[in-house]
């Protein structure tokens, strides 16, 4: 069984099969796995500043409050949206 001990070991996979098959034979060295989780950030989210026209903002929560949202969430479910269709 090959052992991958750094990331830039692992190919790009083309189809899924491909990636089954890699990983039949493949496996990911605990001290690897081990140093990524402990460079991850385990904060679940991030607290920015963003200013925003107050007349802007007025409509923004006009529409979350028609919505029964809050303001806030809309505007991450906005941006994620967005980010899907970049993707």
């Amino acid at each position: 069984m090959k052992t991958i001990s750094n990331w830039s070991q692992l190919p790009q996979f083309h189809t899924e099969e491909d990636e089954a098959a890699f990983w039949s034979e493949a496996g990911i060295d605990p001290r690897l796995m081990n140093a990524s989780l402990l460079k991850a950030d385990t904060r679940e989210s991030t607290t920015i500043t963003l200013r925003f026209d107050p007349r802007m903002l007025a409509r923004i929560k006009r529409v979350a409050r028609s919505r029964y949202l809050n303001y806030q969430s809309m505007i991450k479910q906005w941006l994620a949206e967005r980010l899907e269709d970049e993707a």
